[in-house]
């Protein structure tokens, strides 16, 4: 297989392993996702530098009884020898278990990838709000 197509289809499994990853709250596995000094911009957690800087965060944001489904859609990656620029859509559901979604939200995702000896990880990513419908629960658990 071309080298190209091969780097192309890792980068989306990466994106997908990401929105599991937040979809079933691995926090564990994100070194499978992120490099050790990923930097991630989102409008909820601002900037935050490094991996586990990251997975605390993704730990302290949980909301008790609370579940996602992440969508990732229209991927585009440009891949240049070692790093790419990769960027989505994704399409996110809020919902409690045996109900329908209460929120629901459309994000641009915004990545930079790079080939590291154990695969392609995300360096950096940044993720903006489009729209959002539904009612905002932002509050965490308590620890």
């Amino acid at each position: 297989m071309d080298t190209l197509i091969a780097d192309r289809i890792e980068i989306a499994d990466l994106f997908s392993r990401f929105a599991l990853l937040l979809d079933e709250k691995r926090w564990d596995d994100a070194g499978t996702v992120f490099t050790d000094d990923v930097v991630g911009r989102s409008p909820r957690s601002g900037d935050i530098r490094g991996l586990d800087t990251l997975v605390a965060f993704m730990r302290q944001a949980e909301v008790e009884g609370e579940h996602t489904q992440h969508l990732t859609t229209d991927l585009l990656v440009d891949v240049r020898g070692d790093q790419a620029a990769a960027s989505a859509n994704s399409l996110v559901y809020f919902y409690r278990d045996g109900q329908a979604p209460y929120l629901t939200s459309g994000l641009r995702l915004a990545c930079t990838a790079v080939r590291t000896p154990a695969g392609w990880r995300l360096r950096e990513t940044s993720t903006s709000v489009v729209w959002m419908q539904g009612a905002a629960t932002f509050t965490t658990r308590s620890s």
